[in-house]
């Protein structure tokens, strides 16, 4: 039986840290050679981390990432690796350097460079243009990078017909829901229109907006799961490549003939890697099949997303402001699950018109979760800011500005407490907020990290049901009550807004799915909440700008994704 033992390494790397990326790569080598894997594979640009965005116009940053790629090198010795980073020539390039025998075989260069929504890969890049099988003692692979594999008559299609059994692709891939289905899909019908066994590595963890989620593949030649990588979580998956069934596979396909014998010759180099191949010595496990739950998938990113930001940027806990509001007590919920209760504060900040049911709500959230809740209240101070504007303000009456000035306060407070006990402030606006422009300036949207701000209204509250199925954390009167910001005396959130329910699906068709006034009034929204929720999404453009960073879960989020002219009036009907 002609089989393979292959390793895929499913790192989190720190963009940036290129020396300690190069003491995980060398420590997974290690792991790999001690599992008898004769290939092992390391993630797209997993010396660098992705995406290093403007770091690679620093020339020094490309040559640093080329000596820790010598020094990783040196520990391929009795095994093959294959491992992400910039190589440069003539111009730079996203590649797989291919080292065996302790020495870099061949680099293959990224040949599609995606452009589109968060990817700026043209802006940096040159493309590749070289197809290679490697030879490991009579087994024959090929290498991809991520968005190479997304094109079917790309190199995994040239790579299985010059006679790779199978394909590893690299990726960094970011989380978005719905994603993994879709790209499980297309990589079954790569591997079974290709006859070859596809290996898909992606990587995990948190950088700025991204959340990178694993969940990497092995299918094979007929399109079917061998192994699933955890989600969210770093691990080496180990597996057993049976090549015996792709020759078999192919030994029934005719077509397959046809199709390579129109391969040029010369068009993909054949090379012969030094290190030997080893025999499985003893059978592995059979891996279990799991996959989240699709509220506990979003969760999971927010909490890796989270998680991340402060451990990499060396934060040394969170402040929360807890208002007794489903918002609030998600992020805080969501926080506490991330970093443990000791690193996270949470700050309840009553003015005049905070409810009785706000206080007792926000206190309990508290000690569901184990945190201490600190109250500092801002009547006094609010008070103190109308006295010395009042007369400023004489003769007008008092509105929006007199709410967003406690907003404001709430903020400067939150900063203070950042400052002076070195907290990050997690902000807890909605993605539906921010769409809108529900949502003040300096005030509840001052902050360094915008935990929910893709994930619609409708979705806080299915993601508080879920976090509570893990234990009690939400008191169920944060989950049904009307939202209020609680600015002003009986204030709800359907003065200024349609009801959430009706809003969501507005947002969604006109952000994420870029859809017109006309074609979403055809297909059966009401006239005048579409036209007022359009009308507040095109104006609060520049609120959003000046808005902290926040996780991607959404097809469309603000930020790197979706990016509008702050001036701009072209309107939408």
């Amino acid at each position: 039986m002609k089989t393979l033992r292959l390793a895929l390494a499913q790192i989190n790397p720190t963009v940036g840290d290129i020396e300690g990326n190069a003491e995980k790569i060398i420590s997974y080598i290690r792991q790999a050679k001690a599992g008898g894997a004769s290939v092992v594979a390391f993630p797209e640009m997993a010396l660098t981390g992705y995406p290093p965005e403007d770091l690679l116009l620093k020339p020094r940053f490309i040559s640093d990432n080329l000596k820790a790629l010598d020094a990783v090198k040196g520990h391929a010795d009795d095994i093959t690796a294959v491992v992400g980073f910039v190589d440069k020539e003539t111009d730079i390039y996203n590649a797989a350097a291919i080292i065996s025998g302790k020495k870099v075989m061949d680099v293959y260069r990224k040949m599609y460079l995606p452009n589109y929504g968060v990817f700026d890969e043209q802006r940096y890049f040159q493309a590749g243009r070289k197809h290679a099988v490697y030879d490991l003692g009579g087994v024959l692979f090929g290498v991809s990078i991520c968005e190479d594999i997304w094109y079917p008559e790309g190199p995994t299609r040239q790579e299985a017909l010059a006679g790779a059994e199978f394909v590893i692709n690299i990726n960094a891939s970011p989380y978005t829901m719905g994603k993994g289905k879709f790209r499980e899909e297309m990589l079954s019908t790569r591997a079974s229109d290709s006859a070859v066994i596809v290996a898909y590595l992606n990587t995990v963890g948190g950088q700025d907006e991204l959340v990178f989620d694993g969940g990497s593949l092995v299918i094979n030649e007929k399109g079917e799961v061998l192994a699933r990588g955890r989600q969210f979580q770093e691990e080496l998956i180990l597996i057993d490549l049976d090549l015996d069934a792709v020759f078999m596979r192919r030994l029934h396909d005719p077509r397959r003939r046809q199709q390579a014998r129109a391969i040029k010759e010369g068009a993909v180099t054949k090379i012969a890697l030094p290190t030997p191949l080893k025999g499985p010595e003893t059978p592995l496990l059979k891996r279990k099949d799991i996959v989240l739950d699709p509220k506990e998938e979003v969760y999971t990113a927010l909490r890796l997303g989270v998680s991340d930001y402060v451990r990499k940027n060396g934060f040394k806990g969170v402040i929360v402001g807890l208002s007794g509001g489903v918002d609030s007590a998600v992020v805080s919920a969501i926080a506490v699950d991330a970093l443990g209760k000791e690193n996270v504060s949470c700050l309840f900040m009553p003015s005049l018109f905070t409810s009785k049911e706000s206080r007792e709500d926000a206190f309990k959230v508290s000690e569901n979760l184990g945190v201490k809740l600190i109250e500092v209240p801002i009547d006094r101070i609010f008070k103190g800011y109308l006295d010395e504007l009042g007369r400023h303000f004489e003769g007008q009456a008092q509105g929006v500005t007199e709410e967003n000035i406690q907003a404001r306060i709430r903020g400067n407070i939150l900063m203070a407490f950042s400052n002076k006990f070195g907290r990050l402030v997690l902000t807890t606006g909605n993605k539906s907020e921010m769409s809108v422009g529900y949502a003040t300036l300096y005030g509840d949207m001052a902050g360094g990290f915008a935990v929910i701000k893709d994930v619609p209204k409708t979705l806080v509250y299915e993601l508080a049901r879920w976090r509570n199925t893990k234990g009690k954390a939400i008191p169920e009167r944060v989950i049904t009550k009307e939202p209020t910001a609680e600015l002003r005396p009986g204030q709800k959130d359907t003065d200024t807004l349609p009801p959430y329910p009706v809003l969501d699906p507005i947002l969604k068709a006109y952000i994420e799915e870029e859809k017109s006034f006309e074609e979403m009034l055809d297909s059966g929204y009401e006239e005048e909440p579409l036209r007022k929720a359009i009308r507040m999404v095109d104006a609060s453009e520049y609120k959003r700008r000046q808005s902290p960073p926040g996780i991607k879960i959404t097809q469309r989020a603000f930020g790197r994704d979706r990016r509008f002219p702050i001036t701009n009036k072209y309107k939408s009907f």
